[in-house]
């Protein structure tokens, strides 16, 4: 099948989200969608699949046009969605959420339904075991299931929200090979919104470009052959920068601060999980340092910084915070002393869907039960101007973008923190954006606070940690100056090769692009 956008448009009270948007996508092909955190590129694959009606334009679907209101009724026309956090439903296993929202509903043969499901998991390489509870599987895991749950709808256009988002190396191949099947040899046209260059380049076949609502331009991507070089990658990344922010961007490096005290001292640690043998674990963090926790999901690091902010149980070990024991206080005293965790599922935990931009900032202004809204107003207004949040004080946190959603959570921060311990503290967010997140970050590091945060974008921890802590398998190793450590050395450490790591490489060949 083939899609046709003709004259979208889609605004949120002044804001023009998607302004006049005239593009195609063509069976067979993998597409990406780009552009700079609240360009618009969510929308319009929301307005595709069925999330949001556009408010004026068409959807034709093979030179037909289609008017649909639901992603229910997307699906039904061959257009489905994957969002950035897969909609499966946690009480259910992995059987029962494949089954759910099929046109049989619940009375269809579980039997033919596991048969059909083992099916499709082996066709793509997945490893998917029916009976699982669905809380038991990775992100990457739930991805898979979502994407042949699809397929098993009748799919033929498959949007893809930031697939690779906390999900390891080798799990991002596994997708990546999938999507190139489903794409090249069953002609699915395949969407990938993401900010994740690297990506885009080693996945799709032609990108299209949105700024400030509007489509700027498209560009197909270099052919992965034996003499795609470095250069050539370094060059379409330099181009695809400029369509999304109208210029170039600067290298970026990071400041470096004095090291003061101990901030956080962790002794022996161990942290408490039925699932993962989490070994003791010692760390001690300084005023004016930051460190990258690095790891493939469920490996500890999440574990370990929970712990610390006293919101896992500890088995054994010692734990201090400014000098003082803190295994028997609650994360909120801790709050009140500049102890500052930030969560990595923003509407999960890091924010509340149905409160207002100023509602948020009102429950982190102080714990008065009288509260001078004409005070938080402004801080909220402040907020959004500096952390350049594309929203407004009154609008709800849901209508924001899930950029502008982790822009508004880093706001929320205190001013001069003590410690902060964040989970994935730039997830969603494009290039920019991000650099933008860590200048704040660093301001506040400057002043004496101490950083620990993980991430798993490896340039991320390389170019702003002090020290590096690799976890795998309830085991944490330390890289002791992170400026001397190369990406490719990381990753050897996070796929549990400590031997391998420490000794030297051979040069690594020329990187590829598609198919590499």
């Amino acid at each position: 099948m083939d899609i046709e956008l003709r004259k979208i448009h889609k605004r949120f009270g002044p804001v023009h989200a998607n302004n006049d948007i005239n593009v195609k996508f063509l069976h067979g092909r993998i597409v990406g969608i780009l552009g700079e955190n609240g360009a618009g590129k969510s929308t319009l694959m929301k307005i595709l699949s069925g999330f949001q009606p556009a408010d004026a334009g068409e959807i034709l679907i093979d030179n037909r046009v289609i008017d649909y209101t639901g992603p229910s009724a997307a699906i039904a026309n061959g257009v489905g969605m994957l969002q950035q956090d897969p909609l499966d439903v946690g009480a259910f296993t992995v059987l029962e959420n494949f089954i759910y929202g099929g046109a049989e509903g619940i009375t269809l043969q579980r039997a033919q339904a596991e048969a059909r499901l083992r099916e499709l998991a082996a066709r793509f390489g997945f490893e998917l075991d029916p009976h699982q509870p669905i809380d038991n599987l990775l992100i990457a895991q739930r991805q898979q299931l979502e994407i042949i749950r699809l397929l098993a709808l009748g799919v033929e256009t498959l949007i893809l929200d930031e697939p690779t988002t906390g999900i390891s190396a080798e799990q991002k191949e596994i997708l990546f090979d999938a999507l190139r099947k489903l794409a090249h040899d069953e002609g699915l046209v395949v969407l990938l919104v993401s900010h994740k260059l690297e990506d885009v380049i080693d996945l799709c076949d032609e990108v299209v470009v949105l700024r400030a609502g509007i489509l700027v331009g498209d560009m197909d991507m270099p052919v992965s052959d034996e003499n795609l070089t470095g250069a050539v990658i370094a060059e379409t990344k330099r181009q695809l920068v400029t369509m999304m922010f109208g210029e170039e961007l600067e290298a970026q490096s990071r400041p470096q601060f004095d090291k003061g005290a101990p901030v956080l001292e962790a002794r022996d640690l161990v942290v408490h999980d039925l699932r993962l043998d989490m070994q003791p674990i010692s760390l001690t963090a300084r005023a004016g340092e930051v460190i990258g926790l690095a790891g493939l999901g469920g490996s500890g690091q999440e574990l370990f910084m929970r712990a610390c902010a006293r919101l896992q149980r500890v088995n054994s070990g010692s734990l201090q915070f400014d000098g003082e024991n803190i295994l028997g206080a609650s994360y909120r005293q801790l709050f009140r002393r500049g102890f500052i965790f930030g969560a990595d599922g923003r509407l999960e935990e890091g924010l509340i869907s149905g409160l207002t931009l100023t509602e948020h900032t009102a429950l982190v202004a102080d714990d008065s039960l009288q509260i001078d809204w004409k005070s938080v107003q402004k801080r909220t207004d402040e907020r959004i101007k500096q952390y350049r949040i594309k929203g407004r004080a009154f609008d709800n946190i849901e209508q924001l973008s899930g950029g502008n959603q982790q822009r508004m959570l880093i706001g929320l921060l205190p001013d001069d923190p003590k410690l902060l311990i964040l989970e994935q503290p730039t997830r969603g967010l494009d290039v920019d954006s991000a650099r933008w997140i860590w200048t704040q970050l660093l301001e506040r590091c400057g002043r004496g606070a101490a950083i620990i945060f993980n991430s798993s974008d490896l340039e991320e921890l390389v170019t702003y940690s002090d020290r590096i802590f690799v976890f795998f398998a309830g085991r944490a190793h330390e890289v002791p100056n992170a400026k001397d450590t190369s990406i490719d050395e990381l990753g050897y450490l996070i796929g549990g090769e400590f031997k391998a790591a420490s000794a030297p490489h051979p040069p690594a060949p020329p990187q590829g692009g598609k198919g590499s």
